[in-house]
């Protein structure tokens, strides 16, 4: 599974949680940092640690992946996933906000990630 693949399967767990404003950013050409990262709103420390949790075991089961880091998942307010090439970031409105991560990383290349629920419905 290459890290776009890897990406897209971390969009669709957080999706899973009902995420909000799910974005995917490709980095690789402008940082060493990672390949991509994802970055989705959680409304509460609950839904925060829901989907930090969906992402994980999804990675797990489907690409027999585990984080090399996590932090944040106690606090809630925003947890970060780092599978190297890949790095997944929840965090609630306030520290989205903030941190503004689509701005910081707006160099990359955007993409906006749709629900498989809303793309059959249409």
């Amino acid at each position: 599974m290459d890290s776009s693949q890897l990406a897209e399967l971390a969009a669709e767990a957080c999706d899973d949680r009902k995420a909000v404003d799910i974005q995917l950013i490709r980095v690789d050409e402008v940082s060493s940092l990672a390949d991509w990262m994802v970055i989705a709103g959680g409304l509460s420390e609950v839904q925060v640690r829901a989907i930090a949790k969906s992402v994980q075991d999804r990675l797990e089961d489907d690409a027999q992946r585990l984080p090399l880091r996590r932090e944040g998942l106690n606090e809630g307010k925003w947890a970060l996933l780092d599978y190297g090439e890949l790095i997944v970031h929840v965090l609630q409105p306030a520290e989205r906000g903030f941190y503004d991560l689509e701005a910081f990383w707006s160099h990359g290349e955007q993409h906006n990630f749709v629900s498989t629920e809303i793309s059959q419905a249409t």
